[in-house]
């Protein structure tokens, strides 16, 4: 299992970064925003928590990760790359004709991935199943769930949340990327979450809220050890672009293509050359 440090994983998502922002501007566009804010989260995941091997990717004791807003595939699948699953030169062909990256993930065309998404709401349901599934099979194995904050307006988030709190799944972790824009507007406009943190105890889950950019507190989080028979969610508060401060927090950025301006910079502040 891989530990990279605190400046190792900070340094490590801003490479990813700019990754996602080079092969996004290579295909001509891409979901942008929501990469960039997920970026810290998937990074500690896949750099310091997960019992992941990329040489044996489907090892039955794994650990599993469901991108649920898998319109954030532009930010995973450089995640996947730098942690040795696909192929970085691969990247060129985002969302070209017959590349196995489009912008959902599809977990029969891309090395790594646990779940196709895109329709929002599946992610947590499914994690549900493989929870259930794991536990049956005497399985220690631990589920990673990555929603948008937009997505929660889905029913069927809710009735997994009623699920995997029923059936004590204290193997579930969710993760909400609250960056507070949906595509269509700021989410306290298109539909108010708050209160989220007692909305999710009060469907029988841990809840922790934490600086979704902070990598301590990240780590500190998805590390500490469960103590009750109940699933956990991480409230995960981020900001929309994170890492371009010209597009951040701004929700016209759901999807774009940088100017090459904006992207140079980017580069510098990155730590590209």
């Amino acid at each position: 299992m891989l530990k990279l440090n605190i400046d190792e994983l900070k340094k490590k998502a801003d490479k990813i970064r700019l990754m996602t922002l080079e092969m996004i501007d290579k295909a001509g566009g891409g979901h942008i925003g929501g990469s960039l804010s997920a970026m810290d989260l998937m990074t500690a995941l896949y750099f310091n928590i997960m019992n992941i091997d990329p040489e044996n990717p489907d090892k039955p004791d794994r650990d599993r990760f469901i991108l649920s807003a898998g319109h954030k595939a532009a930010g995973y699948i450089p995640v996947l790359a730098e942690r040795g699953f696909i192929s970085k030169d691969s990247l060129d062909t985002f969302n070209k004709l017959d590349s196995p990256y489009g912008m959902h993930p599809d977990m029969n065309k891309i090395r790594g991935c646990e779940v196709s998404t895109g329709s929002l709401g599946h992610g947590l349901p499914v994690g549900v199943g493989m929870g259930l599934a794991l536990k049956s099979e005497g399985f220690k194995s631990k589920i990673y769930v990555l929603m948008g904050d937009g997505e929660l307006d889905e029913g069927t988030v809710w009735e997994a949340a009623m699920g995997a709190a029923h059936h004590k799944l204290d193997n579930i972790t969710a993760i909400v990327d609250y960056n507070k824009c949906s595509m269509d507007g700021p989410v306290e406009e298109i539909m108010n979450l708050e209160p989220l943190t007692d909305k999710w105890k009060s469907f029988g889950w841990n809840v922790k809220r934490i600086d979704g950019h902070n990598m301590q507190a990240i780590i500190s989080a998805l590390s500490e050890p469960v103590t009750e028979r109940k699933p956990t969610v991480i409230i995960a508060d981020t900001i929309k672009g994170k890492g371009v401060p010209e597009i951040e927090g701004d929700y016209h950025w759901h999807y774009g293509l940088l100017s090459s301006e904006i992207l140079e910079k980017a580069r510098k502040r990155l730590g590209g050359e």
